[in-house]
């Protein structure tokens, strides 16, 4: 039997930190951290991830390319698009977008066409499983090491996660565990403050999960304080769904996708995120908060 190696995905969240914590300090398990970098990450997370290796040690960066994938789609556009009669506009509007950028979300969506969807999730296969596995698990499996992948996924977060295991094998030869399975939200901070290890500062700025900001899941309250915190993050999404709208054959992409992946803008959807209960009207309380933002706000009383 090979060496062991706990390869740990580090997200710059609470329940990763926690669980990176628990098996540093009070297991004193040698782990192998791995962030995988979206690039839809908030400056502060990557920020966080530094702090993070600066006290418990180095993380190993992955992150996913895309460049082959473009490379295909341009041959795609050039001649099936062409045998489907797309306008010879469209074509060469895509083709001047159809360049690697470096970021692997925006890559992903030119590629793609479109952005990932609550019904279409595949922003987690293409950006962390796949480049995680290519570049990380299959290199160690081939090089004789027994892999044991450790998840920072709690039984609390959702019914889906409720019914897993703390441990699993997998077909690729590895095995799952699963620490923080029956912890609570507040296990997961006490274990921040036992170690004197500060959670990551979003957490106290609004932000129910930390990740891709936005997340394609992100709520309405949680849209709100994006809006109104990080003005520049909407800027951004925004300027990326005019760049991968002309990389689509349908000319339409939005980062907020209805169950046709069309939609509105994410501009339209941080005004939705203002209103009330329904969306009808706009919720005078809200108005007045979005000006006046608070220094600390949490939804886990970490301003108390």
């Amino acid at each position: 039997m090979g060496q062991t190696v706990n390869v740990m995905t580090v997200s710059g969240g609470k329940d990763s930190a926690a669980m990176w914590i628990y098996a540093v300090k009070e297991l004193g398990v040698e782990v192998y951290p791995v962030f995988c970098d979206t690039g839809n990450e908030h400056p502060m997370t990557y920020e966080y991830i530094d702090y993070l290796e600066s006290v418990l040690g180095p993380i190993h960066r992955v992150k996913a390319d895309f460049s082959k994938q473009i490379s295909h789609k341009r041959e795609v556009v050039q001649t099936k698009w062409r045998n489907d009669r797309v306008s010879e506009e469209i074509i060469q509007q895509a083709l001047e977008m159809l360049h690697p950028t470096g970021n692997p979300f925006l890559d992903m969506c030119l590629w793609k066409g479109r952005f990932p969807s609550t019904k279409a999730r595949f922003c987690t296969q293409e950006l962390k499983i796949i480049p995680t596995l290519e570049q990380v698990y299959i290199p160690l499996l081939e090089d004789g090491k027994e892999v044991v992948s450790w998840q920072g996924v709690r039984a609390q977060e959702s019914p889906h996660r409720a019914r897993l295991t703390e441990w699993e094998d997998t077909p690729e030869g590895y095995r799952i565990y699963r620490p923080l399975l029956k912890w609570s939200v507040e296990d997961v901070f006490e274990m921040h403050e036992r170690h004197s290890i500060k959670p990551n500062p979003l957490y106290k700025m609004g932000m129910g999960r930390v990740g891709c900001m936005p997340c394609i899941n992100c709520g309405k309250q949680e849209l709100f304080e994006i809006a109104r915190r990080f003005p520049e993050e909407v800027a951004r999404i925004a300027e990326w769904e005019e760049l991968v709208k002309k990389a689509s054959k349908r000319q339409g992409a939005t980062f907020f996708p209805t169950a046709n992946g069309q939609g509105e803008g994410v501009h339209e959807v941080v005004e939705w995120s203002k209103t009330t209960y329904g969306g009808k009207q706009y919720d005078l309380v809200k108005a007045i908060e979005f000006e006046d933002v608070p220094v600390c706000s949490s939804q886990y009383g970490l301003c108390e």
